[in-house]
């Protein structure tokens, strides 16, 4: 099983890092980055996701919703 750290992830992530991260699907993990539980750029089509707000979610440290 090939587990991830959150020392392993780019500084900048893509939908697929957040999937293979947390072992989910694709939908989940699009809908994950939608819910606004921690800050996503969109990028016309693409979402990328700055590692240290995803990790301090990941890590229950910021639970407020960002609009």
């Amino acid at each position: 099983m090939n587990s991830l750290s959150t020392e392993d992830l780019p500084p900048v992530l893509k939908v697929e890092d957040i999937q293979k991260f947390l072992s989910i699907g694709r939908n989940q993990a699009y809908d994950l980055c939608n819910s606004g539980q921690f800050h996503v750029v969109k990028i016309g089509r693409s979402i990328k996701i700055p590692r240290d707000p995803f990790v301090k979610w990941f890590l229950g440290e910021s639970t407020e919703k960002q609009g």
